[in-house]
């Protein structure tokens, strides 16, 4: 427990390490912090302070920097959020509008990058295996498009190479027939269905629904970005980063491999609000200098996903935290109003 001097003393300490990157030194406590204290009194405090691991000593400098500890302590107790000016708030707003789930959460990456200057980051909603709603288009003698809406509004498109040329009256008798009978279910139960209704209609039919249904199946489960990131190469201008090659080459790994930060972002979804995992402290980062800021997003009230921002332990986050929490609200807001104008 920190007495509020104490605590009053770290908070600047840290405050004017994350403005101007530096080792903090008695002198400047003293004059930033407000308190009319003599220099040996700041210095017993700062003692203290690094006793209880809340701060270090630089072995090149006599001022001190915050340890993973230290910044734990400030974010959870001693940190004073700022609102969003209204100018970001209007920017956030605009941007984050009820879309296709796929430019939402881009958006959202994007946006998260611009506002705070370093990396964003937005773990995808999983793709249902279900359909909602089948359509075929022709495109020319033997090309169909195949158009797929799945529940959650999501829109997959697959061009379908055909041995016949169907007419326009047997593509909609092919899409009536998957929508009234099987919208709702998954292509695997479809394909296993279908199996012993086909026998009930046409031949040319029975080609194009299983050719659809073979073409669906791999839509809605093939491969796709797990985790959208934006603005990783901001990381390279952050001094903290690029002093250490091995330190700069630990945190592309993590975006290139993208297994830890789906760990990191999937703990982040375990809990309401906002989250903040600090490098040192944190088993999912692997550099100390390393923050993420993380919220959950929803659709209709269950949560599909997380976003965040990626930085250095020394960044703003009175700043960083209502972005990263008014953006996972209104991408919240913009999926549920898709999905919900989809299902209407």
């Amino acid at each position: 427990m920190l007495d509020a001097r104490a605590q009053l003393l770290l908070k600047t300490l840290i405050e004017r390490y994350i403005c101007d990157g530096q080792p903090v030194g008695s002198r400047s406590l003293s004059r930033w912090s407000g308190l009319e204290l003599s220099a040996a009194t700041i210095r017993n405090v700062m003692s203290d302070l690094e006793q209880a691991g809340l701060i270090t000593s630089p072995h090149t400098s006599a001022g001190r920097i915050p340890t993973p500890r230290g910044y734990r302590l400030f974010v959870d107790t001693l940190l004073t959020v700022q609102p969003l000016e209204t100018h970001q708030q209007e920017e956030i707003g605009v941007q984050i509008q009820p879309d296709e789930p796929q430019r939402v959460i881009a958006s959202a990456a994007s946006l998260l990058s611009s506002l705070s200057k370093f990396a964003g980051v937005v773990m995808t909603p999983r793709r249902s295996q279900a359909f909602k709603h089948i359509e075929f288009m022709k495109l020319s003698e033997r090309r169909i498009l195949l158009i797929i809406v799945t529940p959650e509004g999501d829109v997959q498109n697959r061009i379908l190479f055909t041995q016949e040329d169907y007419s326009s009256a047997q593509l909609t008798e092919a899409t009536n027939y998957l929508n009234t009978h099987f919208a709702g279910r998954s292509f695997e139960t479809v394909q296993e269905q279908l199996k012993t209704e086909l026998a009930q209609l046409r031949e040319d039919v029975q080609v194009l629904m299983q050719t659809a249904v073979n073409a669906g199946t791999q839509a809605v489960s093939g491969e796709q970005d797990q985790v959208v990131i934006s603005g990783e190469r901001k990381l390279l201008d952050v001094q903290d980063f690029t002093g250490n090659m091995e330190r700069l080459r630990q945190l592309f790994n993590m975006f290139e491999s993208k297994t830890g930060l789906m760990r990191l972002l999937d703990a982040g979804s375990q809990a309401e609000g906002v989250q903040i995992f600090i490098g040192g402290e944190s088993q999912f980062l692997p550099v100390e200098e390393m923050a993420v800021v993380t919220a959950p997003y929803s659709v209709n009230g269950q949560i599909v996903g997380t976003l965040g921002v990626v930085g250095p332990t020394r960044m703003a986050y009175e700043r960083v935290i209502p972005i990263v929490d008014i953006t996972a609200r209104l991408v919240s807001n913009a999926l549920s109003s898709s999905q919900n104008l989809s299902q209407a």
